[in-house]
């Protein structure tokens, strides 16, 4: 670990005076954690259909080749974490290496990214129950037509699973992983054996095409569908955010790693399963419905309605485990009095920031309201993704740097160590960050208006430049009025100025 930080970053009275988080986590609960946020079958689910659409059938080859850099990226993490735990991490890391203001908006469009992603999860549960009932026999409900393709309806239902969440998470990690566990094995086992299933039965000849990045010849589609494969990815860095519950801070590490080479696993074999049961028209026209499609097209009911249902425990654990990570990364940067007190309070009797998570759950909730103005789901979802996307490339992206500014001293012990301190981030960090610069630059010269459309280049672009514009009003905010002393000495709270006593309940 660091040594610990001068005085003026130290946590304020009132966050040294709350309870601290409690010590439970093991390597296996980082897994679940991991995977559970990066949510194989949900973004497959959605994901499948909409990578097509975009590169057509190379979604296989953009799958490996976003994996390097995001394995890159990981491997920065592991170092970074290694040196200092912190459940703010890249905020942390960031500020310290790289200076406040890059610190402060890695931490910002982190925590806002995770938002707009339980925001949009929450209508896909909610659309998923939906279908359920319309396949029960349930259309409409005190005059309210239950059509799930309608961004509306779908939010409603949703957000009340949204709350039911929250309250599972706030009551503490322990129950959460276990909770976590449960799904994850009833969601993988249905898509392994549908996946496997439409493998062998398939009609689609597997081509070596699939397998070739340069068959893709428009450059802006080349990007996209890069964005859109990283954000595939995305959600491996959760177990580096429960660090301070976490045993020993290389289990953070491990369960982050392990959960990101079973993700590359279940993604290329999901996405050549799906090339051999359908067609490219009909990935294109099932879009974010091409699994439940596909569960329909293998089985007849009652079977064909475990994908739905796969999907939905999908929806939930991710959602969950965004929570976990998104309200811890929150107390970290309220220790440092970047935010606001009330992120650094902690229950006195679950050991976690409730009244943070409450919040976040809140503030999802109204973005998931807002977005009802896109009226189709099918267009909300592509325009949160890729908003999401860019702003994953760009934290990824400056925390990796941060790597290899922190650790540079490598350049001085041996060619090896200097590659894998040095080299790999900074290759890492400079691809994700070229591949968001060319795709926000894209967007920008692909309309001449404004108009709420996915296929609109400015409204495509104006999502993740407000999230970053935003983030330096918040940064302003707290250096200015909030006075925080993290701007002055660009050092986040460090884990080990902190008592965190072992949980009597760990197991």
């Amino acid at each position: 670990m660091s040594s610990a930080p001068p005085p003026s970053s130290q946590p304020s009275p009132s966050a040294e005076a709350q309870p601290a988080l409690r010590r439970s986590l093991g390597v296996v609960d980082g897994v679940a954690i991991a995977a559970s946020s990066t949510a194989a079958t949900t973004s497959i689910a959605i994901g499948m259909g909409t990578i097509a659409s975009i590169v057509g059938l190379q979604a296989p080859a953009l799958l490996l080749l976003a994996f390097l850099p995001v394995l890159g990226i990981a491997t920065a993490y592991a170092r970074l974490n290694r040196s200092e735990p912190n459940c703010g991490n890249g905020y942390v890391w960031v500020g310290k290496s790289l200076g406040p203001w890059p610190g402060f908006l890695t931490g910002w469009v982190t925590v806002v990214g995770s938002l707009i992603f339980c925001a949009y999860t929450s209508a896909i549960m909610g659309s998923v129950v939906l279908i359920l009932a319309n396949k029960a026999g349930l259309h409409t409900l005190a005059g309210i037509g239950l059509d799930p393709t309608s961004t509306g309806v779908s939010t409603a239902v949703g957000l009340v699973i949204l709350l039911a969440l929250a309250a599972l998470t706030v009551t503490g990690m322990r129950a959460a992983t276990r909770f976590q566990f449960s799904l994850l094995i009833f969601e993988y086992t249905v898509l392994l054996g549908f996946c496997g299933w439409a493998l062998v039965t398939g009609d689609h000849a597997v081509s070596l095409s699939w397998f070739n990045p340069f068959e893709i010849t428009d450059g802006t589609a080349f990007a996209q569908g890069m964005v859109l494969a990283v954000f595939f990815f995305w959600g491996w860095d959760a177990a580096f955010s429960v660090n301070e519950e976490t045993r020993s801070p290389g289990d953070a590490a491990r369960g982050g790693l392990i959960a990101l080479f079973a993700m590359l696993g279940l993604f290329l074999f999901a996405s050549v399963a799906f090339q051999r049961e359908m067609s490219l028209a009909e990935l294109v026209r099932n879009g974010p419905q091409a699994l439940p499609y596909l569960g329909e097209k293998l089985a007849a009911e009652p079977w064909a309605t475990l994908p739905l249902i796969a999907l939905m425990f999908s929806a939930v654990a991710s959602v969950q485990a965004t929570l976990i990570p998104t309200a811890r990364g929150l107390l970290a940067m309220g220790r440092d009095r970047t935010m606001g007190p009330l992120w650094t309070r902690v229950h006195s009797r679950y050991g976690t920031p409730a009244l943070g998570t409450l919040v976040v759950t809140t503030i999802a909730a109204v973005i998931a309201l807002l977005a009802v103005a896109i009226p189709k789901l099918s267009d909300m979802l592509l325009a949160a993704v890729n908003a999401i996307g860019l702003v994953v490339a760009l934290y990824y992206g400056l925390t990796a740097l941060a790597c290899a500014v922190r650790f540079r001293s490598a350049l001085r012990e041996g060619a090896r160590e200097a590659l894998l301190a040095v080299g790999v981030p900074t290759v890492s960090a400079l691809v994700l960050l070229s591949l968001g610069g060319y795709l926000g630059y894209s967007y920008l010269t692909m309309s001449d208006h404004f108009e709420l459309n996915p296929d609109n280049g400015w409204f495509m672009f104006s999502l993740p430049a407000a999230i970053v514009l935003t983030g330096l009003g918040m940064a302003a905010y707290a250096k200015y009025v909030r006075r925080s002393p993290y701007f002055t000495t660009g050092r986040g709270t460090d884990a080990e100025s902190l008592t965190l006593p072992m949980d009597r309940t760990a197991v």
